[in-house]
């Protein structure tokens, strides 16, 4: 399958990614992709700025992200050749789309990778500090780059444990937060745990209005990476079956993962006496007296860190052979290996991550650095989540007898989608509101002018002309005998 191609006539292998994820890695990483570092380690600061008021504002987002990935689950349904969001924003939109949705959806993990590759350097700190700053990020970048290169299935494998680990953390959490409730724990602080911790410091919304506006600034990064699901449909050996699945499962999570964990700290400890700058999943665990709480949590949340970190390899690396099939990436990225998997993208992903090492030594900017890179995350996910909505509202324009054929339409259709890209507006806003995040739209609106000039110069080129026109004479094929159901 690695055979060079021009990139007037890419032959069909180059766009066959191995469909080796089962229906059970499927489920996991969408559970993963739902349960992101910012719950274990963000919460408390959410908390501190909202108030109990925090748990709204995890069923608000959680709510408006259901219909986005409904959008994305009928358009990756109605054409199974739509291996990435950048296929069909290219398909439905215009060439320019899937140019600026590819490369903001591989930038939005890069930056996000790197994040959670300093953040992991810290939590190894944390049992041994004496290991070298550049260590753990070699290691992880070499052992994610390992795995994802031999197979598809062994992407899935770590999700599928990483997963577990954070659910079972969690479920455990909401365990022991019931039984300290039930048996009126009282904290050395003199605190008892009762359901009138909700309410009975200012109520649900202590801060006002815009203490809810600024909880959304920070909630909204815990949820980055749910859309994974979708990038993953390409290697399903079922997407008809498991998407759906997967997909329809959110609501429960959201409610069972994050409004069931924060109840639990909520009712266990009062708003106001939870640390913003400790994690108060380690803090409640403490509480109960669990034995080495601290190193618990710190387990769990670098395997989170690690989950986001092989997830920002699996992403990226597609959407660059996505990019690349269609002709607004190098065509050298469209090579894939003798078992499906996109080795060139992941070399360049792996060499990229490995910038993580200069920011460690950059000092006291670290945790600046951090902040504005997830504040930039954050955004970029919103633009990705928004161009998804824009796509579907186009397919229902374009495609209007694929709709209504489709088997799994999406509620509301185009009045949900511009409720939901109202919503994304907010946020955008929300974001605003603060110095720091704010930061983060300057950057935001820099990388887009950026893609802008970058796109004046690439559509020029007649090797991009070709081979777009190569790409959309692709998803008119029909696939129905292509790829049967495993």
């Amino acid at each position: 399958m690695t055979n060079s191609s021009t990139a007037v006539s890419p032959p069909h292998t180059h766009f066959e990614p191995s469909r080796g994820l089962s229906n059970r890695h499927i489920q996991l990483i969408a559970i993963g992709g739902a349960i992101g570092t910012g719950l274990f380690m963000g919460s408390g600061r959410t908390i501190s700025l909202a108030g109990p008021a925090v748990v709204f504002i995890y069923v608000v987002i959680g709510f408006f992200l259901f219909f986005m990935m409904r959008a994305m689950g009928e358009l990756l349904l109605s054409n199974l050749r739509y291996k990435t969001f950048a296929d069909f924003a290219a398909d439905l939109i215009g060439p320019w789309a899937g140019f600026f949705v590819g490369w903001s959806y591989w930038f939005c993990w890069i930056v996000t990778a790197i994040a959670e590759l300093v953040a992991i350097t810290g939590y190894v700190q944390f049992w041994w500090a004496a290991v070298p700053l550049w260590l753990p990020t070699v290691l992880v970048v070499l052992i994610v780059f390992l795995l994802n290169a031999v197979s598809v299935k062994n992407f899935g494998e770590m999700e599928f444990w990483f997963a577990l680990i954070k659910i079972v953390a969690i479920l455990a959490l909401i365990v022991v937060g019931a039984i300290m409730a039930l048996t009126h724990f009282a904290s050395p602080d003199g605190y008892t745990a009762q359901l009138a911790n909700l309410w009975n410091d200012g109520g649900w919304f202590p801060n006002g209005a815009m203490g809810v506006v600024a909880g959304f600034q920070i909630a909204v990064f815990a949820f980055v990476g749910i859309e994974l699901v979708g990038t993953t449909a390409a290697e399903a050996r079922d997407p008809r079956m498991t998407l759906p699945r997967a997909i329809n499962s959110v609501p429960v999570r959201i409610l069972i993962f994050y409004v069931g964990s924060l109840l639990a700290i909520l009712v266990v400890t009062p708003w106001r006496s939870i640390n913003p700058e400790q994690s108060p999943f380690v803090a409640m665990f403490a509480l109960a007296g669990l034995a080495g709480a601290a190193s618990v949590v710190n387990f769990v949340v670098l395997t989170s860190a690690m989950s986001s970190s092989n997830s920002g390899v699996f992403s990226t690396s597609r959407m660059m052979f996505g990019l690349s099939a269609e002709g607004s990436a190098p065509g050298i990225f469209k090579g894939l290996n003798r078992v499906g998997v996109p080795v060139r993208a992941l070399y360049l992903t792996a060499g990229i991550l490995l910038l993580t090492i200069p920011v460690l030594y950059a000092g006291d900017s670290i945790i600046e650095a951090f902040t504005l890179i997830t504040s930039v995350a954050s955004l970029l996910f919103v633009f990705v989540w928004s161009m998804i909505l824009i796509s579907y509202i186009r397919y229902r324009m374009k495609f209007p007898e694929r709709h209504a054929t489709s088997e799994y339409k999406m509620p509301g259709g185009v009045v949900m989608c511009a409720v939901v890209l109202a919503f994304f507006v907010f946020v955008a806003w929300a974001l605003s509101t603060d110095p720091q995040t704010a930061t983060g739209l300057v950057a935001v609106a820099a990388w887009l002018v950026v893609l802008g000039i970058s796109w004046a110069f690439v559509r020029r080129t007649e090797s991009h002309r070709q081979t777009f026109e190569w790409f959309k004479q692709e998803m008119a094929r029909p696939v129905e005998h292509e790829h049967p159901s495993r």
